[in-house]
């Protein structure tokens, strides 16, 4: 396992356009079900890749282990994937077109694939064939040739008629010829010509529309969708048999064709050997001495006798919001909204929603091939009273269409399912389900949009009672509420307005509600077409996000019902000139951490984690310099009791362990660390979380003399080492003595340097 556990460990080795996105504060919850490609290790280990990570099992050990861009790749959408046991090299594709080349070096990533500065064109990588030091790579744009050496691109042929590219589907090399399946026929060109970049000069050797091919240096199969052709040196000819191709593998004189849900080992006269058939749709297979192991698109890699081998992950990446509950139980919703929240997105995939019992991810039989319903999942609550009880909101446009609006499942410990309880419907035709809310109480609300509606839940008659209002007169739609101080915080994402309900101390009196309403005279930005995004943060402030950016509501519970409250900008200081804090960004999810610090997504811009007031960034991940998948996150979730943060983005979830865990006015467990600071290692701030919500801090030399002081608020502090005229401290022992607010609680600590 030594090539596994080397470059899953190591630092990665970076070529210079690239950063190191990893740390071990990072991992993923993506999910490794739909298997693309199989590949082997000459220690038996099959490598899996997945849309968006790899995965390694050993049959002979049963050991599964991952590795995706919480842990060294450098990018999602994988799309292509080869591996050459002889020389222990891996190539990784994506949909960009950029590469990560694994192997005992480390991880390189490589973005340099020769382009002309003037193409447009998709650069998806379909296809990699690694034959010694060279790899073919096939893309939507034609062939080009890397070299695994020199980690380095040769010679590449665009295949371009008048302004239309072919794509080459797969290519491999054969008889020191690249042979290339196109929708116009098996392409050939000698690999060591001059004229290889030419793509007049490329040789059509077979016509038709071909979708695979594949060599294991001897023999050679080309594959249209349902007819294969051996070449042995000599030519293509047909091989006997009736199929609907998908994949085709040939493996030690042998054909491995992958069907739907078939897959059979033939001769090259087209006798079969050896068959599997499967219930799962499959992508792909391989062969080895233990048997045919298949890559399917909902349970990994499957053996003959249909086991499933893969980490435990949901059942897709596609992924909306998220729920945290107890016991390190989550429920993710996969639907969503375009057109400024108002057009559904719907997933060809017919998703719903996914369920991780705290040891288990689960997906729910009911969304498995159901497509008698349409679903959109934008919403999954669970029940407050009870966590098997999970709500969910079905947001479709088409109100024609069976079973749009809110509905209540039960999971069932036994089985580990969930069946459909019930389905309320939302009546009104504009009446969309947006999402769930609770209050205090366990009292539970439910709203909905276009015409956004307010629905109170009927515990005793299991029903959803619409109120005698609505959160919003207009046309603007409704995003999730927020629950503070007996009124539902509600952005109105398609009018530049902002709705506070005040249930009166009554939530289940249906019109005794009354409706507070911020505008762009009540400090909205002037230029902003909607409200998205709201947080009450532990000072009772509302933060609001809009399109147009961020406004700040102080004192809210009591400021919105003042007779002109005002919202106001967080204004931070840029080279010495006020600059307004997000000023245009449309801000989608703020959440607030037990010490008070705020987590930002930006749409297209990644998140930022500020400080209590939003004046300091301390840290900004984008999909550039972290392992987001993308730059439009769409949830952020904190668990307070450990400080993990979970970032939900429509491409996958990963998380981040924060440093802020839930935080009071005594000292927790407190934690130095790095502990030593070993300049030459690190040369970075001493952390030190585990404080009181409010600390202050004193730090001396072994002398007793006074070094630093602060005060920390929030549970956590970092220290850059430096003593009070600016200068880095001297080698030596440090002590940190800390008193909460009020004096009642006490904590100390040591710290080495070493310079």
């Amino acid at each position: 396992m030594k090539f596994l556990y080397t470059f899953i460990l190591m630092l990665c080795a970076l070529c210079s356009n690239a950063q190191n996105i990893t740390s071990s504060r990072w991992s993923d919850l993506f999910s490794y079900n739909n298997v693309l490609q199989i590949r082997q290790k000459n220690d038996g280990t099959l490598i899996a890749a997945t849309q968006n990570g790899i995965f390694f099992y050993n049959p002979a050990s049963g050991e599964v282990s991952k590795l995706s861009k919480a842990n060294g790749l450098h990018e999602v959408k994988i799309s292509a994937f080869d591996y050459n046991p002889e020389t222990g090299t891996g190539l990784v594709g994506y949909t960009s077109g950029n590469m990560d080349v694994i192997s005992d070096d480390g991880i390189q990533y490589v973005v340099d694939i020769p382009l002309s500065s003037g193409f447009t064109g998709n650069k998806k990588i379909n296809h990699i064939f690694i034959n010694g030091n060279q790899a073919v790579i096939s893309a939507n744009y034609g062939i080009s040739i890397f070299n695994l050496d020199k980690k380095e691109f040769g010679d590449t042929a665009f295949f371009l008629e008048g302004s239309v590219y072919t794509a080459s589907n797969e290519a491999v090399i054969f008889g020191g010829k690249v042979y290339a399946a196109t929708a116009k026929g098996i392409k050939s060109h000698a690999i060591e010509n001059s004229l290889f970049s030419i793509y007049s000069d490329w040789t059509t050797d077979r016509a038709g529309n071909f979708t695979q091919i594949s060599t294991d240096g001897n023999l050679m199969v080309g594959a249209t969708s349902s007819q294969l052709y051996k070449n042995t040196g000599s030519g293509f000819s047909s091989v006997s048999g009736s199929f609907v191709i998908k994949d085709v593998a040939v493996i030690g004189g042998q054909i491995l064709v992958t069907e739907n849900k078939k897959v059979s080992l033939l001769t090259d006269t087209g006798s079969v050997g050896r068959s599997y058939k499967s219930e799962e749709v499959l992508n792909t297979a391989w062969y080895t001495s233990s048997g045919i192991f298949s890559g399917s698109q909902s349970s990994g890699i499957l053996n003959e006798s249909s086991q499933s081998f893969k980490p435990d992950g949901p059942y897709d990446n596609r992924s909306y919001k998220i729920a945290l509950g107890t016991k390190g139980r989550l429920w993710v919703s996969t639907g969503a909204r375009d057109d400024r929240f108002n057009t559904e997105v719907r997933d060809s995939r017919n998703l719903g929603f996914y369920f991780y019992d705290g040891k288990e991810w689960i997906y729910p039989s009911y969304f498995k091939n159901n497509a008698s319903i349409p679903f959109n999942i934008i919403d999954a609550a669970p029940d407050p009273s009870d966590y098997k009880n999970v709500f969910l909101s079905n947001y479709i446009y088409d109100k024609t269409l069976t079973k749009v609006g809110f509905y209540r499942m039960e999971y069932d410990d036994a089985t580990k399912d969930f069946s459909m309880k019930k389905y309320y419907t939302t009546s009104d035709a504009n009446s969309r389900p947006v999402g769930f809310v609770s209050d205090d109480n366990n009292n539970l609300f439910a709203i909905a949009s276009f015409n956004p509606d307010l629905f109170y839940y009927n515990r005793a008659s299991d029903v959803f009672i619409k109120k005698e209002h609505q959160v919003d007169d207009g046309l603007g739609g409704a995003q999730k509420p927020v629950y503070y101080e007996g009124m539902l915080w509600t952005p109105i994402p398609r009018r530049n307005i902002f709705t506070v309900v005040d249930l009166n101390g009554t939530p289940a009196n249906l019109n005794d509600d009354k409706i507070y309403t911020l505008t762009s005279n009540n400090g909205l930005p002037g230029s902003g077409e909607g409200t998205l995004s709201i947080a009450i943060d532990k000072s009772g402030d509302a933060w609001i996000g809009s399109d147009k950016g961020l406004r700040v509501l102080y004192n809210a519970a009591t400021e919105i019902k003042a007779d002109s409250p005002q919202a106001e900008p967080v204004v931070i200081e840029e080279n010495g000139v006020g600059e307004e804090l997000f000023r245009d960004a449309s801000v989608l999810q703020i959440t607030v951490d037990s010490g008070n610090q705020k987590w930002v997504s930006v749409n297209g811009g990644g998140v930022f984690y500020l400080n209590s007031t939003g004046e300091t960034t301390i840290h900004k991940f984008t999909a550039e310099n972290s392992p987001l998948p993308t730059n439009s996150v769409t949830d952020i979730k904190i668990d307070e009791s450990t400080g993990k943060v979970y970032f939900v983005t429509l491409d996958g979830i990963v998380t981040y362990q924060g440093d802020v865990t839930d935080v009071n006015e005594n000292f927790g467990d407190v934690l130095v660390y790095p502990n030593p600071v070993v300049y030459a290692n690190y040369k970075g701030n001493v952390r030190i979380k585990g404080l009181a919500e409010k600390t202050n801090i004193r730090i001396t030399d072994a002398a007793g003399n006074l070094v630093h002081q602060a005060v920390a608020r929030g549970g956590y502090y970092e220290w850059d080492l430096k003593n009070q005229r600016g200068a880095r401290v001297a080698s030596g022992i440090y002590f940190v003595l800390m008193t909460n607010e009020d004096g009642t609680d006490t904590a100390t600590a040591k710290i080495a340097v070493v310079n």
